[in-house]
């Protein structure tokens, strides 16, 4: 299960970091267009699933598996929003690299954190992630758009949960910090290339 887990998040930092859209790039037009993209896009979006995955984790780390993951939920459902209303956040694929940027590090260090300082990082995250999730869902109708966010939020506090729980079944370990520290550096290993990404490309811009 180590071997897993490590290298699931050794293959999510040398992969393409930017989103895909499911449906082809295509707006849902039904409930079950909605739900089937809101299920894809933070699992086809490797920065996105590697930043949920690092929350799920962190919320191990804490002892909040359940509850924590529920602040990054929270304001990127909020982020969703502000898309579908056109109201911009600007600079958001620079915070979203930088996000796994802070949280890679905040894992990998070994240090203790509060619950505070992790859920502010999930908070202040969740919304630029958000707001990118919106893209996909923007001039939609209703019913596909409240799919779209059911679909969205479920699947990525399963994904948190599922990552936390598997990273406390390695916790077992003579080394219990080993294995998410390891998963961290994977993820500031991303952040570090989308961080440089997006500056190369404000740079020609």
């Amino acid at each position: 299960m180590r071997r897993i887990f490590i290298t699931t998040f050794a293959a999510l930092a040398a992969s393409p970091a930017f989103a895909h859209h499911p449906l082809g790039g295509e707006t849902p037009a039904t409930l079950t267009d909605g739900l089937l993209s809101g299920i894809g896009h933070p699992i086809l979006g490797l920065d996105h699933l590697a930043f949920i995955i690092a929350v799920g984790v962190a919320a191990m780390l804490v002892g909040r598996p359940l509850l924590a993951p529920l602040a990054y939920i929270a304001t990127m459902l909020v982020g969703v929003a502000l898309h579908v209303m056109a109201i911009d956040v600007p600079m958001a694929e620079f915070a979203i690299a930088l996000s796994l940027l802070v949280i890679g590090v905040m894992i990998a260090s070994g240090k203790t954190f509060s619950t505070a300082a992790w859920l502010s990082v999930f908070a202040v995250a969740g919304l630029f992630h958000g707001f990118a999730f919106g893209e996909s869902i923007y001039g939609a109708e209703a019913t596909p758009l409240v799919a779209y966010l059911a679909g969205l939020g479920l699947t990525q506090w399963a994904i948190a949960v599922g990552a936390g729980f598997a990273a406390s079944a390695l916790a077992g370990a003579a080394n219990a910090l080993t294995p998410a520290r390891l998963a961290g550096a994977a993820v500031l290993g991303m952040g570090l290339m989308m961080v440089g990404e997006t500056a190369i490309s404000a740079a020609f811009a």
